[in-house]
């Protein structure tokens, strides 16, 4: 949760040098070489066909999807208010879990849900001033995309080590992100600075890579919909990280709301299916 709260202040680091697109593509591509310099290294074979399919959900939602979005959103968008609005991603998550496994949640569990989901719209709007913003339709989409990733990647953690489907999500998508980093650098104006660049790394290396292997490494050890629930800190580490880092002010409807939604969310998981 440390390295995943790290990643909006590290984003907004990294658009301060470099454009949306150009920052998503290569950082995909870095962690790309990373994780595919391991999976040469240890000589892991290819997955199994019956995998590919998962890998190419995990690769749409978590290497590509949720990046470019939240990336998209934070051109507009403080890293406190994206933060609140993605603390409905461990609830998304479960719920996506609950239909992938066929699992019928109470009615406790449904009512907690849409009190949360009502609390985040809530504020979202009154930050907007009345209306959502493009910003926010850009992190409710991130929201669903990451969401459905994570749960196909905590599926296939139970099949593979989870540093693979990492791994393997990220290499399926270079025939993409290659190109895509060669266009957009060309076509986006590119100022490295200490700022641009560290954000860059950690994006790459941290959030893209060594995060989620030992992300998808939980939620094969305790379920998904149990491991989705500790990111119930990550919207309030990344509130602290947008203060302390980035001189943001903090709305005080932010850890309010990041409460709230805290308290609905440890709901869903006391009410029993």
């Amino acid at each position: 949760m440390v390295a995943f709260s790290l990643t909006f202040p590290a984003t907004a680091w990294g658009l301060e040098g470099f454009g949306p697109w150009s920052l998503v593509a290569v950082r995909s591509v870095l962690a790309a070489v990373i994780a595919g310099g391991c999976l040469l290294a240890l000589r892991v074979p290819l997955p199994a066909r019956r995998h590919w399919a998962g890998l190419a959900v995990v690769a749409a939602g978590v290497v590509l999807g949720f990046p470019l979005l939240t990336t998209l959103a934070l051109q507009t968008s403080t890293t406190a208010h994206a933060a609140v609005v993605v603390g409905l991603l461990p609830l998304t998550t479960a719920l996506f879990s609950a239909l992938r496994t066929g699992t019928r949640p109470s009615r406790t569990f449904w009512a907690a849900a849409l009190v949360g989901a009502a609390a985040v719209v809530a504020f979202t709007v009154q930050q907007s001033g009345g209306a959502l913003t493009t910003a926010d339709l850009y992190l409710f989409g991130a929201l669903l995309i990451c969401a459905a990733g994570y749960t196909e990647g905590g599926r296939l953690a139970g099949a593979m080590p989870g540093w693979q489907v990492v791994g393997w999500a990220l290499v399926l998508c270079l025939p993409l992100t290659v190109p895509v980093a060669a266009v957009a650098l060309s076509a986006e104006p590119v100022h490295l600075t200490a700022h641009s660049v560290s954000g860059l790394l950690w994006v790459a290396a941290g959030s893209q890579f060594l995060g989620l292997i030992v992300w998808y490494r939980g939620m094969a050890a305790i379920g998904v919909p149990k491991a989705s629930q500790l990111q119930l800190a990550q919207p309030l580490l990344t509130l602290f990280w947008s203060v302390f880092l980035l001189g943001e002010h903090l709305p005080a409807a932010a850890p309010i709301t990041a409460v709230a939604v805290l308290v609905c969310i440890a709901v869903t998981q006391r009410a029993r299916g």
